[in-house]
């Protein structure tokens, strides 16, 4: 019974990730049917990631009131019909108005299923989660570059991906039954769990108020910055392949679908790796493969270098993010993890949010070259912000052990 509910919520994180780099490719084909400007893009990606934010902070109470399985479906019936309004829409104010359930459907969905593997599942199944939504953002550029390269409208992309999500909305709703079951089972287990990680915090740490933490305001940054390059990346580096690199456009989407699968592969890697290489050390590598990565667009070599920039970017940038998620209560305590996970995940959605529209206003008052410049900008300011907090922190040892054993 569990078993097949984690796998419905795998396949919802799937559909999680199918919508979330579909702008991005489409644009090139999008902004000249619509005569709109480049940073046209970056405000419609500002709503949804809006709406993201809004939901995100609403859906605690959601949650409380009316259950993981309920909000999950009915938020997953909003972004399918938002899917569905991209096709019909006949100008960027109505792009614009769609745009807004398909964030605030998002964001729900997100948070809900994250809380809900938290409490429910062993920890190496949070990593899986977020490898199968690399799995749906890698399979969405494949879908919409098929479309494109076809000959057939952009818009028959999002139908697709829409008509993915509705049927998901019924097999949603069919497992209804099953969260309350599984949570009923899991009650006894995550109850004892808790009682035994609150006595291991009570003579460990003290519960302080999180930005005066030692170290909470550059873990923000981090989040902040790498959230900044991962969506910016994925909203313009199919723009950036095709103005500045002379790619084709079909080609560009399936270049950018490769960045993704770099992300999925190397989050599915690092579930299993994680017990033989510390987190702090898995963060560091990424980061610097990811900032390699992002040097070789900047360099002036072939084309085809920068495909392996695009791979390496989105494999050194797939364990950054679960593995500062995971250092949280190793960092700063699990008394005070749950609080600051909240602050994490704000700036992360800041950085998603402002960093990309910031991006593409740049580059359509400048040029789109400025691209890679701006994302070796991104990583570098997170490399630097995770290494000196590394040092701020170098004497976390005791709380550090503590916590791997438990875990």
């Amino acid at each position: 019974m569990a078993t097949l509910l984690l796998i419905i919520i795998y396949i919802a994180f799937i559909s999680l990730g199918l919508p979330d780099s579909l702008l991005g490719v489409a644009w090139p084909v999008m902004q000249p049917e619509f005569n709109a400007p480049l940073e046209t893009a970056g405000y419609l990606f500002m709503t949804i990631a809006s709406g993201t934010i809004i939901s995100s902070l609403a859906s605690g109470a959601l949650l409380k009131k009316f259950g993981t399985g309920i909000v999950t479906s009915i938020s997953c019936l909003m972004t399918a019909v938002a899917l569905l309004g991209f096709n019909f829409a006949p100008s960027v104010i109505w792009l614009i108005i769609c745009a807004i359930p398909l964030g605030l459907g998002a964001g729900a969905i997100d948070t809900g299923l994250n809380n809900y593997v938290a409490l429910h599942y062993k920890a190496h199944h949070m990593s899986w989660l977020h490898c199968f939504w690399g799995v749906g953002a890698t399979l969405g550029p494949i879908i919409m570059s098929r479309y494109i390269s076809g000959g057939n409208s952009w818009g028959n992309g999002y139908v697709t991906i829409a008509a993915i999500q509705f049927i998901l909305v019924i097999v949603l709703f069919l497992a209804m039954p099953l969260w309350n079951k599984v949570e009923k089972n899991n009650s006894k287990m995550t109850l004892e769990h808790q009682e035994s990680n609150h006595s291991l915090d009570e003579t460990n740490t003290t519960k302080q108020k999180p930005l005066k933490i030692k170290g909470v305001k550059l873990a923000l940054l981090s989040f902040m910055f790498y959230c900044g390059a991962e969506a910016g990346i994925g909203l313009w580096g199919s723009t950036f392949l095709v103005n500045s690199k002379d790619v084709q456009i079909d080609v560009a989407a399936q270049w950018v679908s490769l960045y993704y699968a770099g992300i999925t592969v190397g989050r599915l890697i690092t579930g299993f790796i994680t017990l033989k290489i510390s987190s702090r050390m898995l963060i560091r590598i990424g980061q610097i493969i990811a900032l390699s990565g992002s040097v070789l667009l900047v360099l002036p070599f072939p084309v085809s270098f920068s495909l392996l920039g695009f791979i390496m970017i989105g494999l050194g940038l797939a364990p950054i993010f679960p593995c500062m998620i995971h250092e949280t209560p190793i960092r700063f305590g699990k008394e005070n993890s749950q609080t600051i996970i909240g602050y994490q995940m704000a700036f992360a959605y800041v950085g998603s949010t402002f960093l990309p529209p910031l991006l593409g206003f740049m580059a359509a008052h400048l040029t789109i070259g400025i691209f890679p410049f701006v994302i070796v900008g991104f990583i570098a300011t997170m490399l630097v912000s995770s290494e000196n907090l590394n040092k701020l922190l170098k004497g976390n040892n005791l709380v550090q052990s503590k916590n791997e054993t438990s875990s």
